[in-house]
């Protein structure tokens, strides 16, 4: 039967072309293998981070909550800036030598922080930490559309999603140990095992091939450094997907406090349901990630996740109805968070695809740069916004953030297709599909 829907872009452009054959191609079959090692190498140093920092900056460095809090406020707010440039100079000079650069510096940043003693010290470690945590992730984007087929990026991102996730649940768990035991020592171990992590993961960066630098714009060097912040489509869809990317305090922030302060549930479910989210991502996320191989795809998924966002939170706001249980709680509990995890892994498999196939060829590191900086936002931007919708609003406000990720989900289909139609193959002509070129 003939199509008689309204002509449309159907498949990504290709703006970012497939890898260049001469490019170090003895290693270049390993790429996803080497890229998964160096993912779970740093994530693991991630997990140890993120549950031994604050009580090692308050209990050991000696500084008060505030001043960690206002700190890494700040450090993330420039790392979000930094991702840009930083970006850009993988493009120039390679996005595997500024990798493996990046990696070393983020190590050095960790290293740093077992001598802080002071604000300020910690307030300049904590920046360099973010600025070189934020142009890494650019760079490895990449240094990973150098040395993989289009066509095969989702899913190699999809393993590196469960590799990181698996890592960041060691982490936790040595974390934890260091926790458990209380002591500096112990503090100072997972701190060197994170800076360790992160000397790995620029090892093993440095045995992949070396994609080439971009060829330089025709634009100029001042120009086309600052390209993505001109092209408006592109700038849309980034702000759709950093609003997209609130979920990730619900999690972690604002579901301990609602758990704790508006239902009956017991404390324990907290952690019960952040280890339910780690291996559903671990164990799915791949699987997840499959459909999802063009633009309508790639917006289908987003615009899923939406729906199943607002789906969640509604749970959620249900779980503190009166006259709920202790065990009704923590069944509603587990069914918005398993509706989470989906919208989760549906949302990250159609960012990438978006966010990496829309990038100019000579640009994808700076286009990245400025795509994930939603993600330091979301850190930043993100706790304070969900906290006092939540925690503020109660059940009401569970059901307007549920809103705005349902709505953001629907304005990503055409805010991609819009940008779509303003790439450019080298020749010149819109990239489209052919399928939308018939009448």
């Amino acid at each position: 039967m003939a199509n008689t829907s309204p002509a449309r872009p159907t498949a990504l452009p290709d703006s970012v072309p497939a890898p260049d054959p001469a490019a170090g191609g003895a290693g270049r079959g390993h790429a996803p293998r080497t890229l998964l090692l160096a993912q779970l190498s740093n994530s693991v140093g991630d997990g140890v981070f993120y549950v031994t920092s604050a009580l090692y900056f308050t209990g050991v460095a000696g500084l008060s909550a505030a001043q960690v809090g206002a700190g890494l406020a700040v450090a993330w707010a420039v790392g979000s800036a930094a991702g840009v440039p930083l970006g850009t100079l993988a493009d120039r000079r390679g996005p595997r030598g500024t990798s493996v650069f990046l990696a070393l510096v983020t190590a050095a940043a960790v290293a740093s922080f077992l001598l802080i003693g002071s604000f300020p010290a910690f307030l300049a470690a904590a920046t360099l930490y973010a600025s070189a945590q934020s142009g890494l992730a650019a760079a490895r984007q990449a240094l990973l559309a150098g040395l993989v087929a289009p066509e095969a990026r989702t899913a190699v991102l999809a393993r590196l999603q469960a590799a990181s996730n698996a890592g960041l649940a060691v982490g936790a768990a040595l974390g934890g140990l260091a926790l458990h035991a209380g002591t500096r020592d112990a503090y100072l171990a997972v701190f060197a095992l994170d800076a360790g992590g992160f000397l790995l993961c620029a090892l093993l960066l440095g045995r992949l091939p070396a994609p080439a630098p971009a060829r330089a714009s025709a634009t100029g060097a001042a120009d086309s450094a600052t390209a993505v912040l001109r092209d408006r489509p592109y700038v849309v869809l980034a702000l759709l997907n950093a609003l997209m990317l609130l979920r990730m305090p619900v999690l972690s922030l604002a579901l301990p406090l609602w758990i704790v302060q508006r239902t009956a549930a017991p404390g324990w479910t907290v952690s019960a349901l952040f280890v339910l989210n780690t291996v559903a991502v671990t164990l799915f996320q791949v699987r997840a990630a499959r459909p999802v191989t063009d633009l309508e795809s790639a917006a289908g998924a987003v615009r899923g996740a939406g729906a199943v966002m607002f789906a969640a939170c509604a749970v959620f706001a249900a779980s503190a109805l009166p006259g709920l249980g202790a065990g009704a709680a923590v069944a509603v509990l587990v069914l918005g968070s398993v509706l989470l995890v989906v919208a989760e892994m549906r949302h990250s498999a159609g960012s990438w695809q978006l966010g990496l196939g829309l990038a100019p060829a000579d640009r994808v590191g700076q286009y990245q740069g400025f795509y994930g900086a939603g993600v330091p936002v979301a850190r930043t931007l993100g706790p304070l916004v969900v906290t006092t919708l939540l925690i503020g609003g109660g059940p009401a406000g569970w059901l307007l953030l549920g809103a705005v990720f349902a709505l953001t989900g629907v304005a990503t289909g055409p805010a991609a297709r819009r940008a779509a139609r303003t790439r450019t193959r080298p020749d010149g002509p819109p990239a489209v599909s052919s399928a939308a070129a018939r009448p």
